[in-house]
């Protein structure tokens, strides 16, 4: 499974560096041509947002990746100090 998410990350960031190019660089005249690529594009980056996310959280979750530091909660809620 994650190989196929792996697949998928390439491709829809393909996609996303492809059609935006293509948006980007279409004539002004040709609007409809223009926001097709960037709906495309930015699905693709959609797409890869989430299956990079999702091989993130994988990673983390089988030790393969050391997980992201993240502060903890404190158990005061008291301000302490001067509070400009």
């Amino acid at each position: 499974m994650r190989q196929l998410i792996a697949i998928l990350n390439v491709i829809a960031w393909a996609g996303f560096w492809a059609f935006g190019y293509l948006a980007l660089t279409t004539e002004p005249d040709r609007t409809a041509e223009m926001v097709t690529a960037a709906v495309l594009a930015a699905l693709g980056g959609g797409a890869g947002m989430l299956a990079f996310f999702w091989l993130v959280r994988h990673t983390e979750a089988t030790g393969y990746a050391r997980p992201a530091n993240r502060a903890g909660k404190r158990d005061d809620d008291e301000i302490h100090g001067e509070v400009l």
